[in-house]
């Protein structure tokens, strides 16, 4: 894979990560429910964790991160209604927001995965992280099924 192409893919994964990070972050101090806020303190942690990941592997790689959101412009912020769940105070709400959020996530990651020619440590890392991303997905819809039955 090219580099440019390499750094533009990196790009969205960092950009899909720091709306999540920033998104779970804000709910986790903003949501009342104390069992969510362990869930979001844990997602926003995760997210760091993993733009750190991508970041260590551009710097290895040479490429640079870009500076300016790079994500189809501002068409699309994952976490944008989430504030406005959050004020709702609806559980429900907030978890659809959320789970919204990890839609974009699982799909950026399959996007990722889906690229010819990465290279090997980096695409066991994004691999990895897909992993985790797909789990906190799945957790974030099985709590919104269960604030939809009560």
């Amino acid at each position: 894979m090219e580099a440019k192409a390499t750094q533009a893919l990196l790009n969205e994964l960092l950009e899909t990560l720091k709306d999540g990070e920033k998104g779970y972050s804000t709910a986790t101090t903003d949501v009342d429910d104390h069992d969510l806020k362990q869930v979001f303190k844990k997602y926003a942690v995760q997210r760091d964790g993993f733009l750190t990941e991508l970041e260590d592997q551009m710097h290895q790689l040479n490429l640079k991160a870009d500076e300016e959101s790079s994500i189809t412009g501002t068409v699309h912020r994952a976490f944008i209604n989430l504030k406005a769940a959050i004020t709702s105070k609806s559980r429900e709400s907030i978890l659809n927001e959320c789970e919204r959020g990890e839609d974009y996530a699982v799909k950026a990651y399959q996007t990722a995965l889906k690229a010819e020619g990465l290279p090997g440590q980096l695409k066991t890392i994004i691999e990895k992280q897909y992993q985790g991303i797909q789990a906190a997905h799945n957790e974030i819809r099985t709590l919104r099924d269960a604030a939809a039955k009560k």
